[in-house]
């Protein structure tokens, strides 16, 4: 007997990620697949490109979208960067510094963890301190902790990691089309991003770029890069004017993500920015009128990806699940150190729109008066619109 056709159910997502997916790039999903050398691939190709470097601000040449999840994207950076024995100094401040230690030691790396508490982020100053003391090839940091929605300034710390003679990775995943990513006015070597977070895109895509200084680097191997899938000296070839073949591309996930691309630059990305601000703001508002407050420290909150403290004496799971039971919502769990303490409440691309706050925080009321929290009905939904009336 067969198994039951496919139905999924409807979600408003609204956690870590994926986020919601536009309509317009379902329907690019669905259009017919050509081969991976057909002559409309390849011009497809060039333009995403193009929109890539638009939405990282570089001029890179090596700007690509590897065939994989956020996490290959990762990999990608870190196996071409590092050879066996390479110093590389990871911050490590929520689940994805980690995973990005973890990536870098199986590659061989003598990886220097620097770590700050969840919720905090790095100063200049002790970046500079470790890779004066290190003497790295490769530092690696992360722009937006989904795990923590700790938001990390890069251009300081570019700044100190250049002048130690170190090359600067970073991870975009959650910020690349929600804040600026600035690669080449922050001298960014290597970055990587997803194409489920604020792309708005099924996973499955991870946008990439390298500076020439880094293809440089990757150029002068003494080794081989480890992985043969992810090598971007072979990828070159295929991104590359050379078009040579590497391995069959996932068509239709390339149309999605040229869709998506396409989206952000039609609405302007100051634009963009301003509108996962905007939410993020009137999301926080209604939240701290019922006392829930935020991980991050004022001032290094992601706009696209909240990550606020349970209320004491709230059931956690229980809350979360009438989300998604009743209300047909889903928010993210903690990780790690924050595993059953906070919330993780994203508001990413597509998703970040004014509907999607308001029936949160109504349906996030409802809740937690049923489990006996103490405020005032309806003042997260006041609260929220003080905010979009200006005031």
């Amino acid at each position: 007997m067969l198994p039951a056709p496919l139905n999924p159910p409807i979600r408003t997502l609204l956690g870590p990620g994926p986020s919601d997916v536009h309509p317009r790039v379902l329907a690019a999903l669905a259009k017919n697949t050509v081969g991976h050398l057909d002559p409309y691939y390849l011009e497809m190709m060039n333009d995403l490109q193009q929109m890539l470097r638009d939405l990282f601000r570089t001029k890179n040449e090596m700007t690509m979208a590897i065939s994989g999840t956020g996490s290959a994207g990762m990999e990608a950076t870190v196996v071409n960067l590092i050879e066996p024995g390479d110093a590389m100094v990871v911050g490590v401040n929520g689940v994805f510094g980690a995973r990005m230690a973890d990536v870098a030691e199986r590659t061989g790396a003598t990886v220097t963890r620097l770590e700050r508490s969840w919720g905090e982020v790095f100063t200049p100053e002790e970046i500079a301190a470790t890779v004066e003391r290190v003497k790295p090839k490769v530092v690696g940091i992360v722009m937006a902790e989904t795990s923590t929605g700790a938001y990390q300034p890069i251009e300081p710390i570019s700044r100190v990691v250049h002048d130690g003679g170190a090359l600067l990775l970073v991870d975009a995943v959650t910020s690349l089309g929600g804040v600026p990513v600035e690669v080449d006015q922050w001298q960014i070597d290597a970055i990587y991003s997803g194409s489920q977070k604020c792309l708005s895109c099924p996973p499955g895509l991870a946008p990439v770029s390298f500076s020439a200084k880094a293809m440089e680097a990757i150029k002068s191997r003494k080794t081989k890069v480890q992985s043969w899938y992810l090598d971007v000296t072979m990828l070159a070839n295929y991104w590359g004017q050379n078009r040579v073949y590497h391995h069959t591309a996932p068509i239709n996930m390339s149309y999605g993500l040229y869709e998506a691309v396409r989206i952000i630059h039609e609405e302007g990305l100051d634009a963009c920015f301003a509108r996962h601000q905007l939410q993020h703001r009137a999301l926080k508002a209604g939240l701290a009128a019922i006392g829930i407050t935020y991980a991050a420290a004022e001032g290094y909150q992601l706009p696209m990806l909240n990550a606020v403290h349970v209320p004491p004496g709230i059931d956690d799971t229980a809350v979360r699940a009438g989300l998604l039971n009743r209300f047909g919502i889903e928010i993210g769990a903690g990780l790690g150190a924050f595993k059953g303490k906070v919330w993780r409440i994203g508001l990413m691309g597509y998703g970040s729109r004014v509907a999607n706050v308001m029936l949160l925080l109504g349906a996030l009321e409802q809740l937690l008066a049923e489990q006996g929290h103490k405020f005032t009905p309806g003042s997260t939904l006041a609260a929220a619109n003080a905010i979009y009336a200006g005031k």
